[in-house]
């Protein structure tokens, strides 16, 4: 297909300044036994191109999933006729826009690939698994979960470009739901941010053979746990509630399109504008945040963005300021702003929009034990339950499964229904502890959605252990 594409795309060329295809064939597999029973099996493929069409300073675009030549042709067709009906009317003028001519490979690092197990194996492992989770009649539901995912990218451009990237995912998920009266508590892996880019070498790396009997003891466990205590204190957060605060309260106020308003009748706007960047003291002088799609294990690992930037790590936010926006190429023209190669497109009938990627906490200093020490009264809280954040990513409030209580000092008893509330830059001016690398986990959601029409996407982050003065803790259902 890949040659076959080549060849049709140079005979459907029009004549216009610049022509793309984006081509994308990505498959699923959904495998999952809950409460012992293996669920139905789901697969999908998806296949497609996405034709773009620059001509003078106006630009267009068409999808297809017929990629003969006759399909391709009728494709670009469309999107020149969109070029032209478009010229003097754009937000920029896209013809000024640079159009490199780049050529280059990406490819996933797989130590063991989805296919090397069989489905009756991975099924099986699955059932295990579930099995081990119900260890007491008070474990009402259980589920493990596996989800495989292959996608394959070429990107041509009619200046002699050409880009072809290949990705493997795989996205675990187990949860344990325990009940007891009236009370109902849940232990999940990761919450909602475990995915890695690899294969099944992944299982390995995030505990996945140990986790069951872990998430039914503290499920369990929580069902007799007081709740969580209330008050201004400070706050441990575990990476996998970490990753959740970068991605909602960093993540999406920095995105060059919503700062310019294109997202506010959708996924709302920011409180971050763009005189704001180079200046502005958006938290302590320990927060320092990359955005990085050059590492290998994270889910928007990628060596070129869908607009044909090539990725490079870069400091969003250093020692505290504000850098840079998550911006691609289209809204850097528009802003007159420096951004990143972050322009992607959640499938090949979407257009790429700026998106995060691979956006990680870096390391500090600190200990858990440090941190713990450091603490009159706080709690320790880990693995998202809930959010919610206003409209322009400023006001939030989230929820965790589990927590600890710190008393001078010391860890205490486990809590529940622990919750918490803030300001975005407030939040992070608190930041008062950053954890070593060995505090650092690799985490990432597949689903976070953005766009009209909405775009489903995979965004990567990594983040350690992290302490922070001055919360509003409460309790809460």
């Amino acid at each position: 297909m890949i040659d076959q594409l080549e060849s049709r795309f140079r005979a459907i060329q029009p004549d216009v300044d610049f022509v793309s295809l984006r081509y994308v064939d990505e498959r699923h597999e959904n495998l999952a036994v809950r409460q012992n029973i293996v669920q139905p099996t789901s697969t999908s493929r998806d296949v497609g191109a996405m034709l773009t069409v620059i001509d003078g300073d106006g630009l267009g675009y068409a999808a297809t999933s017929d990629l003969s030549e006759s399909g391709l042709r009728e494709a670009v067709k469309r999107a020149t006729a969109w070029a032209r009906r478009t010229q003097g009317r754009g937000v920029a003028d896209f013809g000024s826009m640079p159009l490199d001519a780049r050529q280059g490979e990406y490819q996933s690092q797989v130590g063991r690939t989805w296919d090397s197990l069989s489905l009756k194996d991975k099924i099986d492992l699955l059932r295990e698994h579930a099995g081990r989770i119900k260890k007491d009649d008070r474990i009402v539901d259980w589920v493990a979960a596996l989800t495989g995912v292959s996608s394959e990218s070429l990107l041509l451009t009619s200046n002699g470009g050409r880009l072809h990237q290949r990705f493997r995912f795989v996205v675990p998920h187990m949860v344990a739901i325990a009940n007891e009266g009236t009370e109902t508590q849940r232990r999940t892996l990761g919450g909602y941010g475990m995915g890695r880019q690899g294969g099944l070498e992944i299982l390995d790396e995030i505990g996945f053979t140990a986790a069951p009997e872990r998430l039914a003891d503290e499920a369990l466990e929580l069902l007799s746990a007081p709740d969580c205590p209330e008050g201004t204190m400070d706050l441990i957060l575990a990476p996998d509630q970490m990753i959740l605060q970068i991605h909602e309260s960093i993540g999406h106020p920095i995105e060059l399109d919503r700062i310019l308003g294109d997202e506010r009748n959708y996924a709302g706007t920011s409180f971050v504008t763009l005189d704001m960047f180079g200046s502005y003291q958006y938290g302590s002088e320990l927060l320092n945040v990359t955005f990085d799609p050059t590492r290998t294990d994270e889910l928007a690992s990628y060596g070129f963005d869908d607009d044909g930037m090539p990725a490079e790590r870069e400091y969003v936010i250093k020692e505290g300021v504000l850098l840079r926006p998550l911006g691609g190429r289209t809204s850097q023209v528009r802003a007159g702003v420096p951004g990143v190669a972050n322009s992607r497109a959640s499938s090949w009938n979407r257009p790429p929009i700026d998106r995060m990627a691979n956006l990680n906490l870096e390391p500090g200093d600190s200990s858990i034990a440090s941190m713990v020490q450091s603490v009159e009264r706080g709690v320790l809280m880990e693995t998202n339950c809930s959010w919610s954040i206003d409209d322009s990513r400023n006001k939030f409030q989230f929820g965790c499964e589990h927590g600890r209580v710190i008393e001078d000092g010391e860890l205490k008893h486990v809590v529940k229904k622990c919750n918490y509330r803030g300001i975005s830059a407030t939040f992070w001016r608190n930041l008062k502890g950053v954890g070593t690398a060995e505090t650092v986990e690799v985490m990432g959601t597949p689903h976070c959605g953005k766009g009209e029409p909405n775009q489903m996407i995979r965004v990567g982050h990594a983040s350690p252990t992290c302490l922070f003065g001055d919360v509003e803790v409460f309790a809460g259902d």
